[in-house]
């Protein structure tokens, strides 16, 4: 899920266009999604959609392949649908529930593949997108990518997989990452891991163009391998997270939020002290329940297997909607658009480290 969504509610009905794109052409099953208005934010019958291709072509000896990508230029995909998931919570219905657990049994299908998957990053890649496109085989960003896991901002946890790919990461990178919720470019989601390779987006038509003309000749993940690297740009400019990697790494690594704070407000170095005092800012806008969780969830997926991080996400999602601070974040950035939520607790200094621990002592007792 994610901050940037389409504010328009999507109802639990058949979609009045085809929100999935599906085709077949040379032996590669492409899938597009196809809601470019609303920045191919994903809801349930996209879901739906997605997990029925998938599963169909995971048994068609004709198909070799599958690449994923968003309709238009601006986005694969902002995230989940957070509107109608708000909607059907303030309504007593099921689908907020559903959707959660179908999208994330969609995300391990994808980590899980037995078919190589392509994934084509260009745009905006955040919440539910990246956790599309976290278990392709090949992660491709373009010059307009932008990744981000921008939950807390809403009063959320990065979720579908984050406690994962993003504990799969370099020192304290993903820490930062999921409890600061900021966006990252191409150089920097290559060097946290998070993307394999990068290629400009002028050259997408072109790369679409060798797939359906590509000889199919030794294992499919090496022929689509050998093509893609013909595309790959290989110098980029120096990432700019390498250069804060030392100071992420120390910051991030403090036991709790309220001494995460404290460190980047104590950074004296003038060359890192604008960056570490903007990130102390924002994470004082953040809801501190939402990054409290987020950083124990991470915490502990650092030790889990990706389908018990899948579980623990879960778990929490249970409780979220009432417990947490999601309602409010999207009834003051979507809703009412004041933007001016009202966190509980409101401020770091008044977390409870009880209150946090609840939310995954259930979890632990089921010996996950």
């Amino acid at each position: 899920m994610t901050a940037q969504v389409s504010s328009s509610p999507t109802p639990d009905v058949a979609p009045l266009q085809d929100t999935i794109l599906a085709e077949v052409r040379n032996h590669i099953g492409h899938l597009t999604l196809n809601r470019p208005s609303g920045l191919n934010a994903i809801n349930l019958q996209m879901v739906r959609s997605l997990q029925q291709h998938l599963d169909n072509w995971a048994t068609d000896p004709q198909i070799k392949a599958v690449v994923l990508r968003g309709a238009g230029e601006k986005a694969f995909c902002a995230g989940g649908d957070i509107r109608s998931l708000y909607d059907s919570y303030q309504n007593k219905d099921t689908l907020h529930s559903v959707f959660f657990e179908e999208e994330y049994a969609l995300d391990l299908t994808l980590h899980r593949y037995p078919k190589p998957v392509v994934a084509l990053m260009d745009g905006f890649v955040l919440g539910g997108g990246m956790g599309l496109v976290q278990g392709a085989d090949l992660r491709l960003v373009t010059e307009r990518s932008k990744l981000a896991m921008p939950e807390v901002a809403i009063g959320y946890f990065p979720d579908v997989g984050g406690s994962y790919f993003l504990t799969r990461t370099p020192g304290q990178l993903g820490t930062y990452l999921g409890v600061s919720g900021v966006q990252i470019r191409a150089a920097d989601a290559l060097y946290c891991g998070l993307a394999d390779g990068y290629l400009e987006s002028s050259k997408l038509a072109e790369l679409d163009q060798c797939l359906n003309a590509l000889a199919w000749q030794t294992s499919p993940i090496d022929d689509l391998t050998a093509l893609v690297a013909r595309f790959a740009v290989a110098a980029l400019p120096d990432p700019p997270l390498a250069r804060l990697r030392p100071l992420i790494d120390s910051v991030f690594s403090q036991d709790d939020l309220p001494r995460i704070v404290a460190h980047l407000r104590a950074v004296i170095a003038p060359e890192t002290r604008d960056w570490a005092i903007e990130t102390a800012d924002l994470l004082q806008t953040r809801s501190p329940l939402a990054m409290a969780v987020t950083l124990e969830m991470l915490r502990r997926g650092r030790e889990l297997p990706l389908e018990q991080c899948f579980a623990l996400e879960l778990h929490l999602d249970r409780q979220w909607f009432d417990r947490g601070d999601l309602m409010e974040g999207v009834r003051a950035l979507i809703i009412d658009k004041d933007k001016t939520p009202h966190w509980n607790p409101p401020t770091l200094d008044a977390l409870d480290a009880n209150h946090v621990a609840s939310f995954f002592t259930e979890f632990n007792a089921k010996g996950a």
